[in-house]
């Protein structure tokens, strides 16, 4: 199962890298005579209602799409592990204050608290990677905390507190290295959310913006009206979006079996 995680994610990292030079067409060059044709030797994957190549325009779309996932899950990362990290390891006020904002955050539609961020924000890359990472943070930082709950009970925190070691070192020496495990796979399987999060907002208008192709804009705006006549304009970003999901969410599973002794020993 890892090596097909690890297969589907180098094919797309590969692309988001490199897809600009590989395309057979330019993805903004528009043919009025090629309009919606079904996928043909000259257009592997069909055209749209522009008459712009569907194969050249989801192998493009596949950098902003990783690019958005990658960098909001890296926030939400370094703001939800942070926080479930100090919070797990502090305890008292400080974790019951972060823990109802948490409760309450949890409790709202992830998609319609994206869209009231980029409402307050705007559109854009940056406001983007922005409302999904904190839509991502409070998942991160209850499962974070969890982990930090334990390992600040163990015994060579106790050891540390008796040497004298001030809450910050032990937390950056001791806590946060021994959580790394459960935040490398809460990120991994954090991926695809933003990658599907990225699709949903961008479909809706308000994630990257064309001429500029993702594969959630792919499905947006007037080509909703073609899909019924020209379903392969439907059908390939999203099973680009679905692969990309389901590689990173079977890395996630993956890595989780592999830092989980139990799951090893029954193997």
């Amino acid at each position: 199962m890892g090596s097909v995680a690890l297969a589907i994610i180098t094919v797309f990292a590969v692309l988001a890298l490199f897809g600009q030079a590989i395309v057979p067409y330019d993805p903004l060059v528009q043919d009025p005579l090629a309009q919606a044709k079904a996928p043909s030797g000259a257009h592997l994957l069909g055209t749209d209602y522009l008459g712009r190549d569907v194969l050249s325009r989801v192998l493009v779309g596949a950098r902003p799409s990783l690019a958005v996932g990658l960098a909001s899950v890296s926030l939400a990362m370094l703001l939800g592990a942070t926080l479930g990290v100090v919070s797990g390891y502090l305890r008292g006020t400080f974790d019951l204050i972060t823990q109802r904002i948490v409760e309450i955050a949890l409790t709202l539609p992830g998609l319609v608290l994206a869209l009231a961020l980029l409402a307050m924000f705007g559109s854009g890359f940056t406001s983007l990677v922005v409302a999904i990472a904190l839509v991502l943070a409070p998942g991160i930082a209850r499962v974070v905390r969890s982990t930090a709950l334990v390992i600040a009970n163990a015994e060579y925190i106790e050891a540390a507190r008796a040497v004298g070691a001030r809450d910050r070192r032990i937390i950056l020496r001791h806590v946060m290295p021994n959580a790394l495990a459960t935040i490398i796979v809460v990120a991994t399987l954090n991926l695809g959310n933003a990658i599907l999060f990225e699709a949903a907002l961008s479909f809706l208008g308000l994630g990257i913006q064309p001429p500029q192709p993702s594969w959630g804009n792919l499905l947006s705006g007037p080509a909703r009206q073609y899909f019924e006549v020209a379903p392969w304009m439907a059908i390939f970003p999203g099973v680009a979006v679905s692969l990309a999901v389901l590689g990173f969410n079977l890395l996630g599973d993956t890595l989780r079996d592999a830092f989980d002794p139990r799951l090893r020993s029954t193997a």
